[in-house]
């Protein structure tokens, strides 16, 4: 390889302009150097050496500093013929005194044979002495002892005591959420405002402000509609729900075909309910369409009536299928005896509001499935806010019992939080016969 570098005598600097790459004597490739950068001389590099070379005081005291190649073969002082000077360089060459210590040796048009650039050669470089002190010093160190390896750095063994204490830790982590779940009084939740909007103490937004709903008085269900509005659709919907469900027209319903298995659940108390998340694969079909469970809740009493009749509490499956539409399946509860599988969420239910809990229970739902399927059906809404209208409802039509305790205890929670009945509005109730 060989590089052709600007030298500036005054400032012991150098840039390089081009490099030429060869194969013997043949020019394979060259290449002119986009970002050019000025470099300072170290003393006593190689660098230095060139330099010295390349600015060398003439007998009459004038520098010969310039373009000059560095490195390489011959060949490329045949080369230089073809270097072109950097223009600013040569305007400033030619306009006199900012440079007048800077000539470049290579500029064709100004500079008369004698002046014609240095080639400067590098010394080649001789392996074999480099190759004899190796081999020397190897003889030198035969007799000696070999140092010892380090070791190698070990993989730390996994012993059984550890493991069992990983398996510890996980089950520590189940304890203390069951300890949250079964234990201590309940903490109450101090409701904050939004990020939306910036309160101080002695000016508190109420919770209709920052669009927090509830089924109390003040925030009650009448006003859902004025906190947001995408919440608006609760005042102004056709198809809103619950609804009492009476005068249906009895047909051969198609049945409903459930999908549940035992499953891991995740129980939660909203601040408005309390609900149970499930994981993926628990599904029912209907009318051809998959819905997949997404989780269930509680109210009290029921949100739906029959005939008029509202039941102890209902049970709301709310499912949805690929194309965003839910379908809920409605369980209604009266008292009667004790439900295992609502035994299983009350012993697990949170310390806190919006503390969720994994016990290490699994439940089976389809024990909490009536022995018949039989169901009213009706196109309705979510009973919550945002209200979202195009519900396909499904209210199984016997009722599940569970025990007195058990409503009491939910009762502890939340006394009422049904929203009230909405207009039929003349809508299709159908259910089997």
């Amino acid at each position: 390889m060989q590089a052709q570098n600007l030298y500036d005598c005054a400032a012991r600097r150098f840039t390089t302009l081009r490099r030429a790459y060869f194969r013997g004597d043949t020019l394979v490739r060259e290449d002119v150097v986009s970002r050019q950068r000025p470099n300072a001389i170290e003393v006593g590099s190689l660098d230095e050496r060139i330099f010295n070379v390349a600015c060398a005081t003439t007998a009459n005291g004038s520098a010969n500093a310039g373009v000059v190649p560095a490195g390489g073969p011959s060949a490329m002082g045949a080369a230089l013929d073809h270097v072109v000077a950097p223009p600013l360089l040569s305007q400033a060459r030619n306009e006199g005194p900012v440079t007048a210590n800077l000539t470049l040796v290579a500029d064709r048009g100004a500079v008369v044979a004698a002046e014609t650039p240095k080639l400067i050669i590098l010394p080649s470089i001789d392996k074999t002495a480099a190759d004899k002190a190796a081999a020397d010093q190897a003889a030198a160190g035969a007799g000696k002892k070999p140092l010892a390896a380090s070791p190698a750095p070990l993989t730390p063994k996994v012993s059984s005591s550890s493991l069992r204490q990983g398996v510890e830790s996980l089950a520590d982590k189940r304890l203390r959420e069951l300890h949250y779940a079964t234990s201590g009084p309940r903490k109450a939740i101090k409701k904050r405002p939004t990020a939306a909007f910036l309160v101080n103490d002695q000016d508190e937004l109420s919770a209709s402000k920052i669009g927090a709903w509830s089924y109390d008085d003040e925030g009650g269900s009448t006003r859902w509609a004025k906190l947001r509005d995408d919440y608006a659709i609760c005042a102004t919907g056709k198809r809103q729900s619950p609804i009492d469900i009476r005068e249906g027209i009895k047909v051969n319903l198609e049945e409903i075909t459930f999908d549940y298995k035992s499953r891991p659940f995740r129980i939660i108390d909203t601040g408005h309910t309390v609900q149970v998340n499930v994981g993926e694969g628990l599904s029912l079909k209907i009318s051809g369409r998959r819905y997949e469970l997404l989780y269930f809740n509680f109210h009290r009493p029921s949100e739906e009536r029959v005939d008029g009749r509202a039941y102890d509490m209902v049970m709301h499956l709310v499912h949805k299928n690929d194309e965003g539409q839910f379908a809920v399946v409605a369980v209604l509860l009266e008292k009667g005896g004790e439900n295992s599988l609502i035994q299983t969420l009350w012993n697990n239910l949170p310390l806190d509001q919006n503390i969720e809990v994994a016990p290490v229970d699994v439940i089976d739902l389809n024990k909490i499935l009536p022995e018949s399927r039989a169901y009213w059906t009706y196109m309705g809404s979510l009973t919550t806010p945002p209200c979202t209208e195009g519900v396909l409802w499904m209210v199984l039509k016997q009722p599940i019992p569970v025990s007195a305790e058990q409503v009491a205890i939910f009762s502890r929670l939340y006394r009422n939080n049904a929203r009230p009945l909405q207009p039929s509005n003349g809508r299709l109730i159908k259910e089997s016969r």
